[in-house]
């Protein structure tokens, strides 16, 4: 059995080329922070475990976001160079809501299950609604046919074989 190939740097590439016109101007970001002890264990991680991964199943040539910019393989928090955790992370609860919404992030309360009602009459739907919700039913998600939610009325021309 032969050694795998070398691989390439674990760190994400460097930014790409600066944005053409019309995209947004990014903030440059300081330079990465020494963590030696982070280093040493993704240098034992590339060895130990994404090694033999590769070798057993190769990674896509490129991997990119849908607007092209390339996608690292792994981010560690060498990466955020002057990341202020207070205002760009924030704390459960709070702005700017990264977190999610409950301060307890759900240990508390659950996330809201939503089903799907909107069928019938609006005086059926207006009942089906209140049941639902006295029957613990903790959030509603209106259904609406695809011409109302298109802005269209249900007798204009557009909406003649939807409705």
């Amino acid at each position: 059995m032969s050694a795998p190939p070398p691989l390439p740097d674990a760190r994400p590439p460097q930014p790409p080329e600066p944005p053409g016109p019309g995209q947004p101007q990014l903030p440059k970001r300081p330079k990465r922070p020494k963590l030696p002890k982070l280093e040493d264990a993704l240098a034992r991680w590339e060895r130990e475990t994404l090694r033999p991964a590769v070798a057993r199943t190769p990674e896509r040539a490129r991997l990119e976001t849908s607007w092209g910019a390339p996608v690292p393989r792994l981010a560690t928090p060498a990466d955020l160079g002057g990341f202020d955790y207070v205002t760009e992370l924030g704390f459960p609860g709070e702005y700017p809501y990264t977190r999610g919404v409950q301060p307890t992030m759900y240990r508390g309360r659950l996330w809201t299950m939503r089903q799907y009602a909107g069928f019938g009459t609006a005086a059926e739907t207006n009942r089906r609604f209140h049941y639902l919700l006295a029957e613990g039913q903790t959030g509603l998600s209106v259904a609406f046919d695809l011409p109302t939610q298109m802005g269209h009325d249900a007798d204009a021309p557009e909406a003649r074989s939807e409705v």
